[in-house]
């Protein structure tokens, strides 16, 4: 099938137009603007200033950027191998080196807009964005491939709560419950492709559980993120905070349930428990730091 910059001069890649598409579909778009969102809302509601939501916006999004572009430029020849077709460096829309290029260029541009935000906060979201990278490059094949995505996820509500006024340390439930809808975002990330992974020599955490392990615990840190939500900030929860993990677990048992006859219930219960989550975050949002 050729290497991967011979399987992109023979396609749109040529036209200008075509490599940009080509780049912003290599990019993992839909978690680019899912996480870029969920962090920029969270800043604003846990009361950073206008300019400072917006350079925090812009550090996550350079950040996110750099880790979709280095993950389809690294596993590039895999991809093609493996005849995964929809991958823009598959297709042939856009060049391996220019996704390096564009992955590199997006992490110089992190830097500076993270310290921006102020030292801690910067260096609090770099490490994420480090631990990242490493899984690309190293862990996503290994037994320890969860702990980028702990990490990753646990960084990013401290990165807003450390932008704040004065510089406040985040609150240990929010810490707690962003680790523990990373580990959720690992197997939901890995378990629609862990077949295909597998044939293919790709030996992570969730796939040495295999498909059916990876399934059944799916849900289990997403409703655990849940209760620590619900839970962890002080004073009581409130009717919608227990609405949210009665709903976050009833939710988790109906997909483990019928995901014994159908797979996708699994995912789909997943991905709603993680909605769940998402929502309780913000409803705590105020007191994160």
């Amino acid at each position: 099938m050729g290497t991967p910059e011979q399987s992109t001069t023979r396609g749109p890649a040529a036209s200008w137009a075509g490599r940009v598409t080509g780049l912003a579909g290599a990019c993992h778009p839909g978690p680019v603007v899912a996480v870029t969102t969920l962090m920029a809302a969270l800043a604003v509601i846990a009361g950073q200033g206008a300019a400072r939501c917006v350079l925090a916006a812009a550090a996550v999004l350079a950040g996110q950027l750099s880790v979709g572009w280095c993950n389809d430029a690294f596993d590039a020849r895999r991809d093609i191998a493996a005849g995964r077709r929809g991958k823009p460096v598959v297709d042939g829309t856009v060049g391996v080196t220019e996704v390096w290029v564009a992955a590199v260029a997006a992490l110089a541009l992190c830097v500076p807009l993270s310290f921006a935000c102020g030292l801690w906060a910067g260096a609090v979201h770099l490490a994420g964005v480090a631990a990242a990278w490493a899984y690309d490059l190293w862990l996503k094949a290994t037994a320890w491939s969860w702990v980028p995505y702990a990490v990753g996820f646990a960084v990013l509500p401290a990165f807003v709560a450390l932008g704040l006024p004065g510089q406040p340390w985040p609150a240990w439930w929010v810490v707690t419950a962003g680790a523990l809808l990373g580990v959720g975002a690992h197997l939901g990330d890995v378990l629609p492709d862990i077949r295909g992974d597998l044939a293919t020599g790709v030996r992570g955490w969730p796939h040495r559980l295999g498909p059916q392990g990876a399934r059944l615990l799916l849900p289990v840190p997403l409703v655990t993120a849940s209760a620590v939500l619900a839970l962890g900030p002080a004073g009581p929860p409130g009717r919608w905070g227990m609405a949210a993990l009665a709903v976050a677990g009833l939710v988790a048992v109906a997909g483990t349930v019928l995901g014994r006859r159908w797979e996708r219930a699994a995912f789909g219960a997943a991905v709603a428990v993680a909605a769940v989550d998402v929502a309780l975050l913000l409803l705590r949002g105020t007191g994160i730091a």
